[in-house]
């Protein structure tokens, strides 16, 4: 219904049929007057038109799908105010038993001490968590210079905001050979009186694997014994912390470990929610200092608030409980379990195909990153991802990190609704692109081209 201008970058021009006595309506300010609500409704929806289809997204952690009843919840509550829970005590409630059923899930030593709150996704969620290792850190007074945070380079981006908005100290692992992801040496290698953390990941965002938890804090409790410094573990779960319960329960990397004082994760990825909404639950009381609470009393009742964000949805955190009453232990099981089956089973097929190498194979996480063989110079992972958009399907393709850049890989998320039928119809799609592919000349070589994975 939108045919371009002249002017395109400033006005749109609509259809006859919306009856309007001007036509053109501006991109970059208000209208003067008011449209009718069918007609804004149309326009937005044609543009929207233009973004890809979600359920062909191998890209994103994200949720893309879920069951019409969810859906009905959500639009109920869109009007609520997660904040205010004085008007809305059934959604703080709500709110109250989700924490509650994760430290449960998380084997906190004791749910009635466990403590934590809803956030607008992991990323908040990890910030809090950041924010009360720094104060907790403070507050013992053993360090005398500048905070510092040790993590592998592997980590989400949230993680470099919130060392660079709060002063503090980034030391980061490299990747080194094989090694694609923090481990306990070198983790205790960086640590000192002025170490506020470790962030430990449960499932890297670059290929899918569990960082070892259980490892690193035993190494920190070897490190406490030989000098007295107590460096507590922050658990990054934001995928990983809703699948290892249910498909890896004999895995220790939660609570269980003394050493773990908090863990976020995304309500909105393997929490099976749409965006936004994440989670963050200390061991107890103590592991949250309490001068980060804040008290508000202009809502209608004295209560106490930690977040970054104010004023949210309340629709996210239903849709959680929603899924926690609709599925339980079995269907989270089985969810997990059968996105678990896509992505080994494709993984399996794609390295079939000869020409890709798995640096991972989807069994920790439903993720798997492979590479082109290291003989194949005519094109690159970059001309695969390219080549797979024709058809609507997003397959990322990204360097890895220092010390490991020369790895150019392409990675598969595997979320609900990304079923065996879709897996086939992907690898379909690459094998015929794979056909082109391989008859394209090799480029000319030269400083440009040498490392094998330009674009």
């Amino acid at each position: 219904m939108l045919k371009r201008t002249r002017n395109s970058s400033e006005t749109l021009s609509i259809a006859p049929r919306f009856e309007l006595p001007d036509g053109a309506i501006p991109r970059l300010e208000m209208p003067a007057g008011e449209l009718p609500p069918e007609t804004a409704y149309q326009i937005v929806h044609d543009e929207l038109m233009l973004d890809g289809n979600a359920r062909l997204n191998a890209a994103t952690f994200v949720t893309t799908w879920m069951e019409p009843q969810a859906d009905r919840l959500m639009a109920e509550c869109f009007d609520k105010n997660m904040i205010d829970k004085d008007e809305y005590p059934q959604t703080a409630e709500i709110e109250a038993r989700c924490v509650h059923i994760l430290s449960r899930l998380w084997n906190a030593p004791s749910a009635a001490q466990a403590t934590g709150c809803s956030t607008t996704g992991s990323s908040e969620a990890a910030m809090l968590g950041g924010l009360a290792l720094k104060r907790r850190w403070q507050h013992r007074g053993t360090g005398s210079g500048r905070p510092n945070l040790v993590m592998g380079i592997n980590v989400q981006v949230c993680w470099e905001k919130f060392a660079n908005y709060w002063d503090v100290e980034m030391r980061l692992v490299p990747m080194e050979g094989d090694r694609l992801h923090l481990d306990a040496a070198s983790a205790v290698a960086l640590c000192d009186e002025n170490t506020i953390g470790v962030v430990a990941v449960l499932g890297s965002t670059f290929d899918g694997s569990y960082e070892p938890v259980a490892e690193i804090c035993a190494a920190l409790d070897d490190l406490q014994q030989r000098t007295g410094i107590d460096v507590p573990v922050h658990v990054d779960g934001a995928s990983g912390a809703f699948v290892a319960p249910f498909l890896d329960p004999d895995l220790a990397w939660d609570f269980r470990l003394p050493r773990v004082a908090s863990i976020n994760v995304s309500g909105h990825k393997y929490g099976l929610v749409y965006p936004g909404v994440g989670w963050i639950v200390w061991r107890d009381a103590q592991a949250l200092p309490e001068d980060l609470i804040f008290w508000v009393n202009y809502l209608g009742d004295d209560m106490p608030t930690f977040a970054l964000n104010f004023s949210r949805p309340g629709a996210q955190v239903v849709a959680q409980y929603y899924n926690f009453l609709r599925l339980g232990v079995a269907g989270y099981t089985r969810v997990q379990g059968y996105a678990r089956d896509v992505a080994t089973r494709l993984s399996g097929m794609i390295a079939e195909l000869g020409p890709f190498e798995l640096i991972t194979r989807g069994d920790e996480l439903p993720v798997f990153a492979f590479k082109l063989r290291d003989d194949i110079t005519n094109y690159t992972v970059f001309d695969v991802s390219e080549a797979l958009r024709e058809r609507g399907w997003q397959v990322p393709a990204y360097t890895f990190p220092a010390n490991r850049t020369d790895i150019a890989a392409l990675r598969i998320v595997v979320r609900r609704g990304f079923t065996h039928d879709l897996a086939d119809l992907l690898l379909d799609d690459l094998r015929r692109h794979l056909i082109r592919l391989e008859k394209q000349p090799a480029p000319a070589h030269d400083a440009s081209t040498a490392a094998g994975f330009h674009h």
